[in-house]
């Protein structure tokens, strides 16, 4: 029997990455000019996975989301893996917003990227689903390696990671 190669697709988010990019946002807050006198909250829910952003108005808002999405990608953290929520307007004008961190590949987004694989005509390529990622074998690498090729480019709402590759 010959030898199998594989390797595995997943998505994941560094939460320390994550937590270094909320730290230096609430940094960035207290000394900006705009954000002066203001009661702008940022937290990280770790539990969660999810990252709460409170401000005074949505204008604030607006800002703080920014200034965080520019602290997450200078920290190399996915931005296709954050997810905003709605803006809830409060009393008072106050705005909040949940922006949820995911991690690991859906059942529906696995399914699609298993079809579009078998759709791409690679011979004798397998694809399995375990849990939140994908195991890819073939007796051949370089099979695998056009497989990475086809779905790099391809948009699944998540930034996919090849790893594993043995």
């Amino acid at each position: 029997m010959a030898k199998k190669e594989s390797f595995d697709i997943s998505t994941s988010v560094d939460m320390q990455e994550v937590d270094n990019a909320v730290n230096q946002t609430i940094k960035e807050t207290m000394t900006r000019y705009d954000f002066k006198g203001t009661d702008c909250k940022v937290e990280l829910d770790r539990s969660a996975g999810a990252v709460k952003l409170d401000a005074d108005d949505e204008f604030r808002l607006t800002q703080l989301l920014s200034v965080l999405r520019e602290k997450l990608s200078r920290r190399s953290v996915p931005l296709k893996n954050v997810h905003e929520g709605d803006v809830e307007v409060g009393t008072l004008g106050r705005a909040r917003v949940t922006v949820s961190l995911k991690s690991g590949i859906d059942q529906e987004t696995a399914k699609k990227i298993s079809k579009d694989i078998r759709d791409g005509g690679f011979k004798k390529v397998q694809v399995q689903i375990q849990g939140e990622e994908l195991r890819v074998t073939s007796a051949s690498r370089d099979e695998l390696q056009g497989v990475i090729a086809f779905l790099r480019p391809k948009d699944y709402g998540v930034e996919l990671m090849f790893g594993n590759y043995r």
